[in-house]
């Protein structure tokens, strides 16, 4: 794709992504993408096929494609687990702070109103989640009651609730603190007392290798 193509999606991208997550899906127009972006509707309908096609490409872009995350948690020099926490972190960080991520979690939760499949973030997100307990476990690091895949599953779900349900009570700016809350007092009962826990820490994750 040609630079200047790339850069008319992208930019029609992120102006769609800033609406649905001030307005919701059903409030944000074609018109509204394009006078936001500085494109013409046309530019939306060509590149995107229309609003149903640039939800989906929201979605997908941060909420449900994970990858630049990868080197992260795949850094075998650092224990299963608090890779776990610390991606746990990061993406906390970019539900909060980063409009197309928060984008694509809006939509996920509209998704009945959108015409158009979208892509499951939580496949993911699990599959991350089981391998790095599983790997704790061949270390010794993990119970003997906790089963992986199991677990990955309700951590992801709990993890997903969590920062959903501070938002709408109190404010994205508690997200981090109410998560520190939680790996509190999760951590024991995933590790053994004789292994020394992870300590949950407020991270900037741009400054993180």
């Amino acid at each position: 794709m040609q630079e200047r193509a790339k850069e008319t999606r992208r930019s029609l991208l992120e102006a769609a992504a800033q609406l649905f997550a001030e307005h919701g899906y059903a409030a944000t127009s074609v018109n509204n993408i394009s006078a936001r972006s500085g494109r013409t509707s046309g530019a939306v309908y060509f590149h995107y096929a229309g609003k149903e096609g640039i939800a989906v490409a929201v979605v997908r872009d941060r909420f449900a494609d994970w990858s630049r995350l990868a080197a992260r948690y795949a850094d075998e020099a650092v224990p299963p687990v608090e890779r776990l926490v610390a991606l746990s972190y990061d993406i906390a960080h970019a539900l909060s702070e980063e409009p197309v991520t928060r984008a694509g979690a809006r939509l996920w939760a509209e998704r009945a109103t959108i015409n158009a499949p979208l892509p499951d973030p939580f496949a993911l997100w699990t599959a991350a989640a089981t391998r790095l307990l599983a790997q704790a476990r061949l270390a010794g690091q993990l119970n003997a009651h906790v089963r992986p895949a199991h677990t990955a599953r309700a951590l992801v779900r709990a993890f997903f609730g969590l920062c959903a349900l501070t938002e709408a009570l109190e404010s994205t700016a508690v997200v981090i603190d109410r998560l520190t809350d939680w790996w509190q007092l999760t951590l024991p009962s995933l590790q053994p007392q004789h292994q020394p826990q992870p300590q949950p820490v407020r991270e900037d994750p741009s400054t993180a290798q």
